[in-house]
Parts: C-alpha cells; structure tokens; sequence
C-alpha cells in the first residue's frame, strides 16, 4: 500500500472549469479571479482579499502594505518554511528571531512580552504552524499597537474563539501551494485584512505598482498577480473546504486516540474554542529518522517539516545566527516528523498507517 504525505485534488469539475476560463477569459485579471476574491473575502470574513501568485509574496506584500521597509525589525520564530523569513528580508526589514512553545509551536509568548518591552518591533509575524491556531489574542494584548501580519498559509478553514483565523490580525497570508487545504492546481497565494489602506497598496503592489486609474504607477510594484485558471480552480476548492477539513478532522482524531500511549510527543491539543486545520499530523520522536525510514520502507510517505531552523539557513547564519540561539526551535526540527492527514485518505490506509506506526514502537 501507497500513502503519499499529501494529495492535491483536482477533478473532472476542476478541470472543466480551467479549460472554460481559459477559453472565454484573460489569462490574467479575468472576472474569475474577482469572483474567487469575493469568495474568499466571504469564507474568511474579511472585507478585503487580495490574490497574488504566492504564499511569499502574500506576506511580502502585508507587510509592505503595513508601511514595513528597511531599517524596520519584524519579530517571528525561526520555526517555520524559510518564505516566512524571506518575505520581511524582501521588504528590506531585519528579521528578529524568538525561540517557540514546544505545547503550540507558536511564538513563546512571555519571551514576545520581554522583547516589545525591550527592543523596538515595527510589527510580529506569528506562524499558525501545521494548521493550529497560536494565541493570537494574547498576542494582540502583548503587542498593543505593533502590527499583526499572521502567517496562515497552513491554517485554511482552521478557527480559534469562533473566528477564522485570517480575520484575527491586521492581515493574514494564504498560500495555495499544491499540498496546502486549498491549492489553485499550482502556486498562489491571498492577503486577507479588514485595513483599507493596506488592501489598496497590496492590490498596486502585486500589479508593477499600478494605480486604479490604469497606466499611472504610483509606486514601485511587482509582477504578481494569480493567473485565471488558477482562481478558476481556487473557486471551486474553497467551497470543498469545510468538507474536506471534517475530513482531515476525522483522520487527526484516530491518530490522537491510536498513538496516546506511545513514547512520542503528539500535537497541540486543542480545546472546544480552537479548531485546528491538520495541514499536517506532526509526532516528535527521538526516533524520529529510524521511524521515518521504516514506514518509508513499508510505503508510508512521511515529511520532516522543518529539519532546519531558520536561524540555521546559510542566509541567516550570515546575519550571525548559530546553534543554541534557539534552542526549543533546534529540538523541535530535530525530532518533528509530519504524517498524511489529508482529506483523501481510506478508512483502510488510516488503519495501515496506525497498524505500521504502533509496530514500530512495539
């Protein structure tokens, strides 16, 4: 049996409407990418959503839409896919590292308080990391007015205190990267904000800077805009997203109950207020790469994401990062191992996985 770690969808109905807008739209700026806006601004309840063609670039331009640029300091945790840290880099800020949790893999927030009491933050970019949903409404208390850019490009459909996360904050990202909850059948990503302001500079600066009025450029801006055909297939996957997210929800549950007893570290738990997206299912072992190698063997794809802190990237260890700065994000990329838990996944793979999983440590 083959169990691959993720399994993007795209159907005869996904595909019939790609060849439609390809046919009878712009490949670019078709009316289906404002549709699949509106949608989104619908599902996620935000007055603006802003498509472009990635998760990176989403953040980028959050930030750059908040007013953040060079000489400014973005405070996240260096538990995360490098985009994160790449997009504040992109902007021409600094970076500014915070060690995690190890119970929510967010940011430690006691050490988020030290530091805005201590340093000057121009704005916190917190990760909503495999799907769970961090504290952010103590992290709103802690940051006072310090903008919010969340990172939620795991975290489709995934709610905390009855809000979808991507309306918590000054602005959220999404990324449609073909392993993500929702994918465009390609790269893709969306800025989420109820900010006026920030929703007009993101929407000039993903389209080389352009002005409302048309060829006036009232800014340096960007190429990046989602393509037709990828809106046209966001379109239908996000009305799925609910389902497939029960899915996913069903799946994380069997896991939670078959692996209770085993010696391993399982995720976040959540409560009745917090509900997870399970991007992915993540286990920390000391075992970790011998467990790998062994479902490997029996036909189990498994993921080690991320196995490099960012701090540890050759980038960052220019920047003057080294082992030990972090030393909860070291632990954690070290044991973390990620399981299937998509929304495609049989009763009966579910079974070889846990069967094959409890094996190993029996």
């Amino acid at each position: 049996m083959e169990i691959p770690l993720a399994n993007p969808s795209l159907d005869e109905e996904m595909l019939s409407e790609a060849h439609r807008v390809l046919e009878e739209e712009f490949f670019v700026g078709g009316e289906t990418v404002s549709r699949f806006e509106s949608e989104l601004e619908t599902y996620f309840e935000v007055n603006h959503a802003i498509a472009v063609d990635s998760g990176t670039k989403a953040l980028q331009l959050a930030l750059e839409g908040k007013g953040i640029g060079e000489g400014d300091t973005v405070l996240t945790t260096p538990a995360t896919f490098i985009a994160t840290a790449n997009a504040i880099v992109q902007t021409g800020a600094t970076p500014r590292f915070v060690d995690i949790d190890l119970d929510t893999y967010g940011p430690d927030l006691s050490e988020v308080k030290r530091i805005v009491e201590m340093e000057e933050i121009d704005a916190i970019l917190p990760i909503h990391l495999y799907g769970y949903p961090m504290d952010i409404e103590r992290l709103r208390d802690i940051a006072g007015d310090i903008p919010i850019i969340s990172d939620a490009c795991q975290a489709h459909g995934a709610m905390r205190n009855g809000r979808k996360i991507g309306s918590i904050a000054d602005a959220a990202a999404l990324s449609f990267y073909p392993s993500k909850n929702v994918t465009v059948a390609g790269d893709g990503g969306a800025i989420l904000t109820d900010d006026n302001s920030l929703a007009r500079a993101a929407r000039s600066l993903r389209d080389v800077g352009r002005s409302e009025s048309g060829y006036h450029h009232e800014r340096i801006g960007y190429t990046a805009r989602l393509n037709t055909v990828n809106a046209a297939i966001g379109r239908i996957q996000i009305q799925r997203l609910d389902e497939w997210n029960g899915r996913r929800q069903e799946v994380a549950a069997r896991y939670t109950e078959e692996f209770s007893d085993l010696d391993i570290h399982l995720p976040p738990s959540a409560d009745e207020n917090v509900t997870p997206a399970w991007y992915f299912y993540t286990i920390r072992s000391e075992q970790r790469d011998a467990l790998r190698e062994y479902l490997d063997e029996n036909g189990i794809e498994t993921g080690r994401q991320y196995r490099c802190p960012v701090h540890l990237q050759p980038p960052y260890r220019e920047m003057g990062y080294s082992e030990g700065d972090f030393e909860r994000a070291e632990q954690w990329s070290e044991t973390v191992l990620t399981l299937p838990c998509h929304q495609h996944l049989s009763e009966q793979q579910v079974d070889y996985l846990v069967k094959h999983l409890r094996g190993f440590f029996q």
